[in-house]
């Protein structure tokens, strides 16, 4: 028999100086939603690596870091890695998404990309024709985007200890003097533009997974931002934030850019550019558009004043052409973002906690 006794502790908790070294979600183990780009991946970085890491992690924490190295000469670096499960998908492949995902990241700093490097994990049994194919898409993507790969290494797994072939590229880019963009530069009354239809990437993944059929054909966004990017700086328009909404969609990147600058941010719902095929796509599955991955559409947070300016370069740019605005910074509800919706309410667009679509950059 247990003996119970009123009896206080000797020694009284110390709650000023807890830390928690893991997810604050109930898992004890690593799920897929902490890679999914949403509050789980949020929490892992924060509660987990951050602290493992100590003064060696960088203050500021983005897709891409910009690297002041003295003499007016600034790079940007990112890295990636990409799993996308099937590997070829209505659009592209593995092989263009892992080099336009990183030429991206780059441009989101304002970057113009120079040099990548490409690391390839592979399963013991892959067929070499399916390598080859993505060793093909990979070296297009990167002629196209202007682009060098430079160095990379490959190792193999065992049979089934893998899935055929994940790939992980890092990047840098210079970035030209004067530009100064980054996530927690939004202001109150800055416009939130978008570069056209979203949902498009994780819907086309989806489209070709084994029982789904959505009566249309949608093909990924996949493509490289940095010219868009561009066109935009060319413009002169202090451009504040911009963002490739991939994991996580359009209401992951707009929650982290709200939290980042502790600003609110209000969309107009009926302005949100969803493709019927998206929309339909959804519907049967439950999603929000605003929550499904992109791969070749960018967000930019821009003086109000000068959104018409912006918003004619994005359109004149063929990357741009469905270019609008979809919503305004507010000085509100900092770090929430709202949209509006049709019938005159507002509804709150959370973070994604873990991950609708998996497996799909």
């Amino acid at each position: 028999m247990t003996e119970t006794t009123d009896q206080a502790p000797t020694t009284a908790p110390d709650f000023e100086n807890w830390v928690c070294p893991v997810p604050l979600r109930e898992t004890p183990t690593v799920v897929m939603g902490h890679g999914g780009g949403g509050a789980m991946s949020a929490e892992l970085v924060e509660h987990l690596f951050l602290p493992a890491y100590g003064s060696a992690a960088a203050p500021e924490l983005g897709d891409s870091a910009v690297l002041d190295l003295g003499a007016g000469t600034r790079l940007a670096f990112s890295t990636d890695s990409f799993v996308v499960k099937p590997m070829f998908f209505p659009g592209g492949s593995i092989g263009d998404l892992a080099v336009n995902g990183t030429v991206n990241d780059l441009a989101m700093s304002g970057a113009v990309p120079l040099y990548l490097s490409c690391a390839f994990i592979l399963q013991e049994g892959t067929a070499l024709t399916e390598l080859g194919r993505i060793a093909q898409d990979m070296g297009a993507a990167a002629r196209a985007a202007g682009v060098r790969l430079v160095t990379g290494d490959t190792k193999v797994v065992d049979s089934g200890s893998g899935d055929g072939v994940y790939v992980n590229t890092s990047g840098i880019g210079v970035v030209p003097e004067g530009v100064r963009i980054g996530p927690r530069r939004a202001r109150p009354g800055d416009a939130v533009l978008i570069s056209g239809d979203i949902g498009v990437h994780g819907v086309a993944v989806m489209s070709c997974r084994e029982g789904l059929e959505f009566g249309t054909a949608v093909e990924s966004d996949t493509a490289p931002l940095h010219g868009l990017v561009a066109a935009l700086l060319a413009t002169g328009v202090d451009v504040h934030v911009l963002r490739d909404p991939t994991r996580g969609g359009v209401a992951a990147s707009l929650n982290e850019i709200a939290t980042a600058s502790e600003v609110g941010v209000e969309l107009v719902e009926r302005d949100l550019p969803v493709p019927e095929s998206v929309r339909d796509a959804c519907s049967l599955l439950g999603l929000d558009p605003l929550q499904v991955a992109n791969e070749g559409k960018l967000i930019a947070v821009v003086p109000g004043e000068s959104a018409d300016q912006v918003l004619a370069a994005m359109t004149a740019h063929p990357l741009g052409g469905g270019a609008r605005r979809i919503g305004t910074v507010v000085p509100g509800h900092p770090g929430m973002v709202v949209a509006r919706t049709g019938l005159g309410g507002t509804r709150v667009v959370g973070l994604p906690v873990g991950e609708q679509l998996p497996r799909i950059c």
